[in-house]
C-alpha cells in the first residue's frame, strides 16, 4: 500500500483555460534551437559547427566542467547558426530541421539486464542527462555523486497544469522502462508520487499519495515531507514526461523529445495538447490559436507561477510541457484600482468582493500586472500559509539575501528550488522576486561550495 502524505498549506489558482482531453494539430517549426540557460549548472562548449549536418541525437554542446554530460540536437538537419551574448555567452545553436527526421541509433536495451554504469553511459551517451536534476543547488545532477534517492513526482498541481494521467496514455511501457533505469543508478529508494485517485501505475519503486493543493505536485515538497534532504546529501530528481523519455531510449535506442504540450490559457480559442519536439519554434504551437482581441497577449512557456515570457520568435523551454497565454494588463485602466469591490478579481485573502461570490473555487482571468511596487520584506508570516515544507521561508529569504552560509544551511537552502517559493511570491504583499532570490542564492553556495 502507497504511502499517503496530506498538504494542507497551499493554494489552489483556478484560471480559465484549462487544456481539454484533445490532441490539437499544430505547425511545424521551421527551426529548433538549445538554449543553455535551460539547464542550471551547465558551462556550454559548443562543438559543433555552423554548416554541420546532424541527426536527433548528435552532440552539440558539453559542459565544460563535466565533458561527459552532452546536449544533443533534438531534430536532423543543419545547424544554422551559434548565437552569442555579451562576453561571448553562448544564447542558442539552432538547427534547420529535415523534412524527414533522422536518429542517432544508440541500439536497443534490456534494462533488467544492465549494470548501472551501463545504464548510466547510454543516458550519457544520448543526451538525456540533463533530465535528471539534483538537489542541493537544483542543477543538472553531478555524474561522480551517488544519489541517496531519487524522486520523482507524476503528477502537476501548477495552474492550468497538464494532466499526467491522460499523458501517459499509450506511453505506459516507456514510463515503466524508465523508472527501472532510474532504479538502477541508486543504491537507495526510488520514490514516485502520485495524486489521489491517479491511474497511472507504477513498479519496481516505491510510491506516495500526494493529496492537497498546489504545490503537492513539486518534487521539494514531497521530499520534505518523505525523507527531508541533510547536509552532505545529495537526491536526484526526474519529471515524469522526461521518465519516458529515458524509457523510450531504451526500448527504441533513438533520442526522440517528442512530447505532448499543454496549450492553456484564457486568451487561446481551444486549449489542448499538441505534438512536440523540445525546442521548437513557439509559433508553431501558437499559431492561430490566440484569440483575436484589442490588449497584448503574454506568452509563458511554461506555467504562470514559474514559466518564462517568451515571444513567437522564442523556442520552447527543455523542461517545459506547457504553452500558456494570459492578458499582459498593459492597456487596462480601472477607476480606484485596488480600492475597488474587485467582484471578479482573484484574492488569496478575503480583500474583495469575489471571495464571497465564489472565492477560491471560482475560474479566473488574471493578466501580467504586478499591481504594485516593491517594497521592504514584512515579516508577516504570510508566506507560511502557502509554504507546506518544514522550513520558515522568510527566515530562509533574509539568509539568502545576507548570503549567511552557516544560516542558509541550518534553515533549509539544501532542499529548496527556485519554484517552490513561487505562491510565496504570488501573495507577497512587498512585491518581491522571491524566485530569483533563491536561484541566485542556490547559485552562489555552489559556488562556494564547490
Amino acid at each position: 500500500m502507497a504511502n499517503v502524505i496530506k498538504i494542507k498549506k497551499g493554494l489552489d489558482i483556478k484560471l480559465k483555460g484549462k487544456p481539454s482531453e484533445e490532441v490539437l494539430t499544430n505547425d511545424i517549426s521551421t527551426s529548433y534551437a538549445i538554449v543553455p540557460d535551460n539547464y542550471n549548472g551547465i558551462t556550454p562548449k559548443v562543438v559543433a559547427r555552423v554548416g554541420d549536418k546532424v541527426k536527433a541525437g548528435t552532440v552539440l554542446v558539453i559542459d565544460k566542467n563535466y565533458n561527459e554530460i552532452k546536449l544533443v540536437s533534438p531534430v536532423s538537419g543543419e545547424v544554422t547558426a551559434v548565437n552569442r551574448g555579451e562576453k561571448r555567452k553562448v544564447l542558442s545553436i539552432t538547427v534547420k530541421p529535415d523534412a524527414e527526421n533522422q536518429y542517432e541509433d544508440f541500439g536497443k536495451k534490456n534494462v533488467s539486464a544492465l549494470s548501472e554504469t551501463e545504464v548510466k553511459d547510454a543516458i550519457l551517451n544520448a543526451g538525456l542527462w540533463p533530465c535528471i536534476k539534483q538537489r542541493p543547488y537544483d542543477i543538472v545532477a553531478r555524474t561522480g555523486e551517488a544519489p541517496r534517492d531519487i524522486f520523482v513526482s507524476a503528477f502537476y498541481s501548477a495552474p492550468l497544469a497538464p494532466d499526467f494521467d491522460y499523458i501517459i496514455k499509450g506511453q505506459e511501457d516507456d514510463f515503466q522502462t524508465g523508472i527501472d533505469a532510474l532504479a538502477k543508478l541508486t543504491k537507495g529508494k526510488l520514490y514516485v508520487g502520485l495524486k489521489k485517485g491517479s491511474s497511472v501505475k507504477v513498479n519496481n519503486a516505491e510510491t506516495v499519495e500526494v493529496d492537497g493543493p498546489h504545490p503537492s505536485g513539486n518534487v521539494g515538497v514531497q521530499i520534505n515531507k518523505v525523507k527531508p534532504i541533510n547536509k552532505g546529501e545529495v537526491v536526484w530528481t526526474v519529471r515524469p514526461d522526461d521518465v519516458i523519455l529515458i524509457g523510450r531510449l531504451f526500448n527504441k535506442g533513438i533520442a526522440d523529445f517528442t512530447r505532448l504540450v499543454a496549450i492553456t490559457g484564457s486568451e487561446f480559442s481551444k486549449t489542448g495538447y499538441v505534438k512536440a519536439i523540445a525546442g521548437c519554434n513557439i509559433d508553431s504551437l501558437v499559431s492561430g490559436k490566440i484569440k483575436p482581441t484589442e490588449g497584448n497577449v503574454r506568452i509563458i512557456s511554461g506555467n504562470v507561477l514559474t514559466g518564462t515570457k517568451v515571444s513567437k520568435d522564442d523556442f520552447l523551454g527543455f523542461y517545459d510541457n506547457q504553452i500558456t497565454a494570459i492578458p499582459e494588463g498593459d492597456d487596462v485602466h480601472e477607476f480606484l484600482g485596488w480600492a475597488t469591490l474587485g467582484v471578479n478579481k482573484f484574492s488569496a485573502g478575503r480583500t474583495f468582493l469575489s471571495y464571497l461570490l465564489g472565492g477560491v473555487k471560482k475560474e479566473y482571468v488574471i493578466d501580467a500586472r504586478v499591481r504594485g511596487g516593491q517594497r521592504a520584506m514584512i515579516m508577516s508570516y504570510e508566506y507560511d500559509r502557502v509554504f507546506p515544507m518544514d522550513i520558515l521561508p522568510e527566515y530562509l529569504l533574509k539568509a539568502i539575501i545576507a548570503f549567511d552560509i552557516d544560516k542558509m544551511e541550518n534553515l533549509g537552502i539544501y532542499e529548496v528550488a527556485p519554484e517552490d517559493f513561487a505562491l510565496c511570491e504570488v501573495i507577497d504583499t512587498s512585491k518581491i522576486e522571491l524566485q530569483k532570490i533563491v536561484r541566485s542564492g542556490l547559485d552562489l553556495l555552489y559556488k562556494e561550495m564547490n
